[in-house]
């Protein structure tokens, strides 16, 4: 059996370290979590790659020299690219390999992570269901409304009074948009291959015909992924309405958006493990999001903006939804990160 073969299918991030602490092996999952590939970790000492918070390096180096194993639940951990997360750390001394210990780190947020996201899936099929029965409700009379203002102006021979009934017929129009908008598409379409950066790229075309000058986009692409099975307009549309929340949230002060793809393995989306995800990454740098609105981002008709119609995140989530993906989001001041996962399937 190919044991780092077995180790690249767990989810557990494992390395294998000496009494100095020098990296030998890392797993996927220690990639992932990591965000640096085994080559650049295996060229440093644990301490370059990673900082444990609350957990001595020495303590580590000890527990390994003296081939004694060491567990730590519930610590800090802080990332190269200032990630943070909260692993269950288990120290095993390699019997058979002295002075060489096997290091597990155990993500204990992500199970809050995917508990969060079973439960906005079923809560935001709950609020959809109610607002496409409203949508159902209004759009019937809508149609009676209008045709009767048509009507009404065909008879109406001063100019002042047409004037009147065009705005009906003008609002019934905006509304019957926002009611088609609101009884979007519940069921997969039609999916073929497509590149992503394609897709991204045919956004960002649209976004620079307008974007603010005080407003730096730029693209951290990793040109390896594969093309992937996607219907790309709903694609496009999900992207495009993230990366118009950014421009919108920078638009007085200005600031810097970053576009980046890159893959993760072992993703849990749902209850359904996959090998290989993409992740696409929309990154501002503004104010942030309020954090009474967190929880209720993707919900239909949520905005923090008095002039947003609540709807763009909503499609954005459903889109991904279709696709067999999710949308996470974190934000705190002066960095907002939606993550759009998309399966891999090979």
């Amino acid at each position: 059996m190919d044991i780092k073969h077995l180790f690249n299918n767990l989810v557990t991030a494992v390395m294998v370290v000496d009494v100095d602490l020098k990296l030998c092996y890392a797993n996927a999952a220690a990639e992932q979590l990591l965000g640096v590939g085994s080559h650049r970790l295996t060229e440093h000492v644990l301490s370059d790659g990673f900082q444990i918070l609350g957990v001595s390096t020495e303590l580590l180096s000890k527990a390994i020299r003296e081939n004694q194993g060491l567990t730590v639940n519930t610590a800090a951990l802080v990332t190269l690219d200032n990630q943070h997360h909260t692993v269950d750390i288990t120290l095993t001394p390699l019997e058979q390999e002295q002075g060489l210990g096997l290091l597990e780190l155990r993500q204990v947020d992500q199970q809050r992570r995917i508990h969060q996201q079973l439960t906005l899936d079923a809560q935001q099929q709950a609020a959809q269901y109610l607002v496409r029965n409203l949508a159902h409700e209004i759009k019937n009379p809508l149609g009676g409304l209008r045709g009767a203002a048509q009507l009404l102006s065909r008879e109406l021979h001063d100019p002042q009074l047409n004037e009147f009934t065009d705005l009906i017929i003008e609002q019934a129009d905006r509304l019957r948009n926002l009611v088609d908008r609101l009884l979007g598409p519940q069921k997969p379409t039609q999916h073929s291959l497509h590149n992503i950066h394609e897709v991204v790229q045919k956004v960002l075309n649209l976004v620079f015909m307008t974007l603010p000058a005080n407003i730096t986009l730029t693209q951290d692409y990793d040109p390896s992924i594969p093309d992937i099975q996607m219907d790309p307009e709903q694609l496009q549309q999900a992207v495009l309405n993230i990366v118009q929340n950014a421009v919108q949230a920078l638009d007085t002060a200005g600031g810097k958006i970053l576009i980046k793809t890159r893959t993760q393995h072992q993703v849990t989306i749902g209850t359904e493990r996959h090998k290989l995800v993409l992740a696409l990454s929309i990154i501002d740098n503004g104010p942030g999001i309020k954090p009474e609105l967190l929880d209720t981002l993707f919900y239909p008709m949520v905005t923090g903006r008095d002039n947003g119609s609540g709807l763009g995140l909503s499609i954005a989530h459903n889109f991904a939804r279709l696709h067999g993906g999710r949308i996470d989001c974190h934000s705190k001041l002066g960095r907002t990160e939606f993550t759009i996962l998309l399966p891999i399937k090979s």
